[in-house]
């Protein structure tokens, strides 16, 4: 007999569990506790098995005929619905733990473990731990590509569109790890390609005009401030070397005898060593600076220890307390300085760029110009030194 509504709520607890059958393998256990619990008596593979569909009222008894007959149907597909049930949940289960987060994790120990620049690490960190916080805890199965849009404008209506780019290909870096290693099938962020606004690029500024270089280097040479600042100023102007490269040369990267600086891997941002011929005017400034640090490991440390390096602001304020604001130069600046100069001089394009350390994506050339344009930069290196004493005197 079919159980009714009826049957169910008026069925009272007893000293012992028991059953009210409804049909079909069907039943509504009843506890001595009052609750009544849905079950499921099933035969598979010749062996008798029990599936739980839940509590009523929770489950009403439509809803627990409903999953019977969902049993029912895998049972004729060959199918064991306990399995089935069991492989959901330990899906559902795997899924709940590989967040977002967890992959986000995953990725940065092996973005590190590359040898990245720590610039570049610190960059990648803070989008994955800080940006993309909000989709942290979520399943990476779950993500859909209206979430992470959401995340992407965001940032973008904050008004910083390089950064909500940057996020986006790092998001979908994260989802790519997750496909490789079987934990989501799809990324997210494929389909949002072309939904975010192009960034404003910005050039850092820079003095190309030969004489007005010429006024910026005699103010360098009178700024009275941190003595540290100043050298490293003239040097960045000298080895054509990134801001960065400078504030963090160490001592033992210098062959002075050779008149050479080694820029190792690790402190390139091309991820290979970099060789600088040093200019008799560059090698004077390194015998002035060494004293200032206490014979350091830092060739131009911080005002406050000779073990950290010069901040990554210290010289840009110096050339804002010398008058030059922040849209006439910057310390990064120099670079396109010395080739906008050298260029319009008529200098080899190939050599200036193997001079600022730009990769060549040909590898075999790359190899070539290293090894071929070695002693042109040590001239061009010499040549640009002696321009620089020219253009104080314009």
């Amino acid at each position: 007999m079919r159980l009714t509504n009826f049957d169910i709520k008026n069925a009272k607890p007893d000293a012992k569990p028991y059953k009210l059958p409804d049909g079909g393998g069907l039943y509504l256990l009843i506890q001595p506790n009052g609750s009544k619990l849905w079950r499921f008596k099933y035969r598979f593979l010749g062996k008798e098995r029990l599936l739980a569909f839940g509590a009523y009222p929770l489950y009403s008894l439509a809803e627990a005929r409903s999953k019977r007959d969902e049993a029912k149907k895998l049972l004729g597909s060959g199918v064991d619905p306990g399995a089935k049930k069991k492989q959901e949940r330990i899906a559902a289960e795997n899924a709940a733990k590989n967040t977002f987060g967890v992959l986000a994790a995953e990725f940065l120990e092996n973005h590190e473990a590359k040898g990245s620049a720590e610039t570049t690490k610190a960059k990648v960190r803070w989008l994955l731990t800080e940006i993309a916080a909000p989709i942290a805890t979520r399943p990476i199965t779950e993500i859909t590509p209206a979430e992470v849009l959401d995340l992407l404008k965001r940032v973008e209506r904050s008004g910083r569109r390089e950064t909500a780019k940057r996020l986006r290909a790092t998001i979908g870096a994260v989802f790519r790890l997750a496909i490789v290693t079987l934990r989501a099938d799809r990324d997210p962020t494929i389909a949002l390609k072309g939904a975010l606004a192009a960034p404003n690029v910005r050039h850092r500024a820079a003095i190309t005009d030969e004489k007005q270089l010429g006024e910026l280097l005699r103010a360098i040479d009178e700024y009275d401030g941190w003595p540290t600042i100043k050298a490293a100023l003239l040097f960045t102007a000298l080895t054509c070397a990134r801001p960065g490269e400078v504030r963090g040369a160490r001592r033992a990267e210098f062959d002075l005898n050779r008149a050479l600086w080694r820029i190792p891997a690790e402190r390139s941002k091309m991820r290979r060593h970099h060789d600088v011929p040093l200019s008799r005017q560059a090698l004077e400034l390194l015998e002035g600076v060494w004293p200032l640090s206490d014979y350091g490991e830092l060739v131009f440390p911080s005002i406050r220890s000779n073990t950290r390096p010069l901040s990554e602001n210290a010289m840009n304020s110096a050339l804002r307390r010398m008058g030059f604001s922040q849209d006439e130069m910057t310390a990064h600046g120099f670079r396109s300085t010395v080739s906008t100069i050298l260029n319009e001089r008529g200098i080899r394009p190939d050599v200036i760029e193997a001079v600022l350390g730009h990769q060549n994506e040909n590898v075999v050339r790359r190899a070539y110009n290293r090894a071929s344009y070695w002693p042109e930069r040590v001239e061009l290196m010499q040549q640009w030194a002696d321009m620089l004493d020219e253009f104080r005197k314009l």
